[in-house]
């Protein structure tokens, strides 16, 4: 019945908002069109979820009164100038309690000043960019609004250099896009393979653009060159075309790099090319709580799929808006201002479906960045791509979320 009151609420939620004073007004944006929509939508839909969750349950109470959150949905296609004109339309609009979402790298870079300077709390999911949150810290931002809710490069870079260390490997080559995130993704390979203590030998480093089919020059390089494993970094179907032909060239290889190999325009793309290849992950598409079994089935069910096209969206879409809502909660108040001070300070446990929440924020230091990051180390695991799925890459990682689901 649940579930049905659930998918009926979600129906409505697709037609033009129409909003009145006694709802709470949230927009959720991000590329729901274009090479990064398994992301996007994922990241919507996830945090639909819980949307449609919180409304049936009657809203959440502000003074005595319960008010139920409405949605301003806005597609930014994974264009930067587009996020920089939402992030103006946004930044603009009477009433808005906070913004969740954006995806590309560039994209926040692009919308989320506007919102910075009229002070609008946004929590930023999935994009994880380390630029995304390190432009505030270098420019000294006193007061900051913008949040995060993703694993960062920083955690992700680190996690493969780690894995391919661990491997025995001694030289790699390092692949990335020309995006935003690309771009930084390669700079915090770099930087880690350095912190880690030179153990990895980078022997070539190929870029490729957005639409790219070919990646024949850049593998052949990495080959001449004696490449033992491919590090790579990027947001496309452009990393299936490297699995692709990879195997063309005969390089049986490893191909380790960010979060996003787990989308499905990889994933289906590449095929059986696909497995093996490893990523940082901060929610498999496995039932291995209670939560993360209801979570899992009623998206499935709700969105007529029986796969996730990027599970990590999904869940921290998920997670996030109920983090948002122990905000409102807490600050008593959908004014965006007293939301991000609650977020600051949140004292409500929050239950998710990645992990259990507590205090994941704190109050800005522009010294540290990591004060508004919810994420650390211990919330990331390594997955492996394995017949059309991401799966546990280690059992070990398996087990520590789990009991991190529990405390």
């Amino acid at each position: 019945m649940k579930k049905t009151i659930i998918a009926t609420l979600l129906l409505g939620m697709f037609a033009a908002p129409s909003f009145a004073a006694d709802t709470i007004k949230i927009a959720i944006t991000g590329p729901f069109s274009g090479g990064s929509a398994p992301m996007g939508t994922s990241m919507r839909d996830g945090a639909k979820l819980a949307i449609a969750e919180i409304n049936a349950a009657g809203g959440i109470s502000i003074a005595g009164k319960k008010k139920k959150i409405e949605i301003i949905e806005r597609d930014d296609e994974g264009k930067n100038e587009r996020g920089a004109l939402i992030g103006q339309e946004l930044a603009s609009m009477d009433e808005l309690s906070g913004v969740i979402g954006t995806v590309n790298t560039g994209v926040v870079l692009a919308g989320d000043k506007h919102l910075q300077e009229k002070g609008i709390t946004k929590i930023i999911t999935p994009a994880a960019g380390s630029a995304s949150m390190t432009q505030w810290s270098k420019a000294g931002v006193k007061d900051l609004s913008i949040f995060r809710f993703a694993a960062d490069d920083g955690i992700q870079s680190a996690m493969v250099v780690e894995e391919a260390i661990n491997q025995k490997f001694t030289k790699v080559a390092i692949l990335h896009d020309s995006t935003n995130y690309g771009v930084s993704g390669h700079d915090d390979l770099v930087d880690q393979i350095r912190k880690q203590g030179n153990k990895l030998e980078v022997v070539a480093t190929e870029k490729f653009n957005i639409g790219d089919k070919d990646m024949t020059a850049q593998l052949l390089s990495a080959k001449s060159k004696g490449a033992q494993a491919i590090l790579i970094w990027g947001i496309g179907p452009e990393l299936a075309a490297v699995s692709n032909d990879m195997v063309i060239l005969e390089m049986k290889m490893p191909l380790i790099g960010g979060w996003t190999l787990s989308m499905s325009n990889y994933i289906d793309n590449a095929g059986k090319n696909g497995n093996g290849t490893l990523m940082p992950q901060t929610f498999i598409e496995e039932a291995i709580t209670p939560k993360a079994r209801s979570f899992i089935e009623g998206y499935h069910k709700t969105y007529n799929v029986t796969r996730i096209p990027s599970p990590v969206s999904a869940a921290q879409g998920y997670d996030a808006v109920y983090i948002f809502a122990a905000a409102i909660k807490q600050a008593q108040s959908d004014d965006t201002h007293k939301i991000k001070d609650a977020l600051e300070d949140l004292r409500e446990t929050v239950q998710g479906v990645i992990g259990t929440w507590k205090h994941p924020f704190s109050k800005w230091d522009p010294a540290n960045e990591q004060t508004h990051e919810a994420f650390h180390r211990e919330d990331v695991v390594m997955g492996k791509v394995q017949d059309g799925r991401v799966v546990f890459a280690n059992e070990a990682d398996r087990q520590r979320l789990i009991k991190n689901a529990s405390k």
